[in-house]
């Protein structure tokens, strides 16, 4: 019987959608369980992640439209996005960020 190394998961959790153009956050904390987020965008998009109420800038990190990101984070963090700068090749667009809990 051959052997098939099994993939790397996580388990799925809730899944919150921030709607975007100047900086918005999540309405909630994320989860006691969660430690890892999948987040994916509609637009190219800044975020920023920690504890309490956070304001994204665009120095935060970028993640560009339709990409998955896997990052860690703690129970009860939040998240805030705001969409990309206008400069060179990335067009300004608000957007929606969906925001998927791991654990």
């Amino acid at each position: 019987m051959p052997f098939f190394s099994k993939q790397n998961s996580s388990r799925v959790g809730p899944t919150q959608t921030v709607a975007y153009d100047a900086s918005v956050g999540a309405t909630n904390a994320f989860g006691s369980g969660t430690y890892q987020l999948r987040l994916v965008a509609n637009s190219g998009c800044c975020y920023r992640i920690g504890d309490g109420a956070q304001t994204a800038t665009i120095s935060d990190p970028y993640l560009p439209a339709n990409t998955v990101e896997y990052v860690t984070v703690s129970p009860g963090q939040r998240i805030a996005a705001l969409k990309a700068a206008t400069n060179g090749l990335v067009t300004a667009t608000a957007g929606t960020l969906w925001v998927t809990e791991l654990s």
